[in-house]
């Protein structure tokens, strides 16, 4: 007799990540996976490398340092953080903690992919609402929440649309919502957002028991390879998640990185400047080309090639360049490619490949 897992588990897909090599090609430019422009900032790299001497000593396993350098630089009350190994773990507790079999976990059909993967893997019974215009549809969303729903998982902006939904949405959702429906918004891309009526999530959390935001270390501060992610909750969430999580689940290198990050001079407003500047340049360069280019308010852009096979024309011409993009058939998206806002050089470079591919 052979050893078996939950049912649940066997529906479950692997999450598969940007590709980071194309055979044959020596230069690769990586943007498939959102990751910062200028990579982690100065003072990190050098947080990371002191590190090493101390890397024998076990970890400060409540992070006390981080989040209180966290609620510094938020204005957050540091006890009400909770720092994972990246977001993706924090999201995974989340779930496991609050639904389980016979639950139901609500997504946008868009939304990040790691929500249904960690809800199937939970025993969750994972609900995807059609979306308008490639965003969140706040009537679809709370129509499909019955008896056994637990969960809404929110990312706004969302991956990999880049949409965005205004403040005053956000907010009725939550208002409509049961209050026995716990909201996830998953701000990994806060930091881009330049809209003035933008709030991540931490106005809904101080007024409210039943939400709680997520933001991560991976993409403004570039540190993805470190897996650092934080959530901000009300204290009777903090609580479960301090009961669930690892006791070392933060390395000690992640969070003097983290800490070293925040307190880097301007490296907020240059790379908002910077993504602000080139995101635009290159949505209109496709756009001028006859290219669908989606909203985005992330650190990258949805481009509609108008039909899967032409998409996947695009996608080889990009790597044979030596540019790589993320295909999105995964998202059920298979006319789009997504791609990261890189720096100037390699914005240039996709400007460059895209004329060549629709006037070749």
């Amino acid at each position: 007799m052979t050893v078996m897992p939950r049912p649940s588990i066997l529906s479950v897909e692997p999450y598969v990540g940007g590709e980071s090599k194309v055979p044959g090609v020596n230069r690769i430019i990586k943007l498939s996976s959102n990751e910062g422009a200028f990579g982690p900032p100065p003072s990190a790299i050098e947080a990371i490398a002191a590190g090493a001497r101390e890397a024998h000593r076990y970890p400060d396993g409540g992070a006390a340092a981080l989040r209180e350098a966290i609620g510094a630089r938020f204005g957050l009350d540091p006890a009400r953080i909770v720092c994972g190994n990246g977001s993706d773990e924090l999201l995974a507790m989340l779930i496991l903690a609050y639904g389980g079999e016979g639950t139901e976990l609500i997504m946008s059909a868009h939304g990040f992919m790691m929500y249904e993967i960690t809800g199937r893997w939970a025993g969750c019974q994972v609900i995807k609402v059609p979306e308008k215009n490639l965003t969140a549809d706040v009537d679809g969303l709370l129509a499909a929440v019955g008896p056994r729903t637990r969960l809404m998982f929110l990312a706004n902006p969302n991956n990999p649309t880049g949409s965005i939904l205004a403040q005053s949405e956000v907010e009725r959702l939550r208002r409509e919502l049961r209050q026995d429906v716990l909201l996830v918004l998953d701000s990994a891309y806060a930091e881009y957002v330049t809209r003035p009526d933008y709030d991540p999530g931490q106005k809904l959390v101080d007024a409210t028991p039943n939400t709680v935001m997520t933001r991560t270390f991976s993409k403004i501060f570039g540190l993805g390879g470190m897996r650092l992610g934080w959530a901000y909750a009300p204290a009777a969430i903090i609580d479960i998640l301090g009961r669930v999580r690892g006791p070392f689940n933060v390395n000690a290198a992640a969070m003097a990185a983290g800490i070293a990050a925040l307190a880097e001079p301007g490296w907020i407003e240059k790379s908002i400047a910077h993504n602000t500047e080139w995101r635009g340049k290159v949505a209109a360069a496709a756009e001028g080309l006859g290219l669908k280019v989606w909203p985005s308010e992330g650190n990258f852009l949805l481009v509609d090639f108008g039909d899967a096979a032409r998409a996947k024309a695009a996608d080889a011409h990009f790597r044979a360049r030596g540019l790589i993009v993320r295909a999105m058939g995964g998202y059920g998206l298979p006319q789009c490619l997504r791609i990261t806002i890189g720096a100037a050089e390699e914005c240039q470079m996709v400007i460059d490949a895209l004329t060549d591919f629709t006037r070749g």
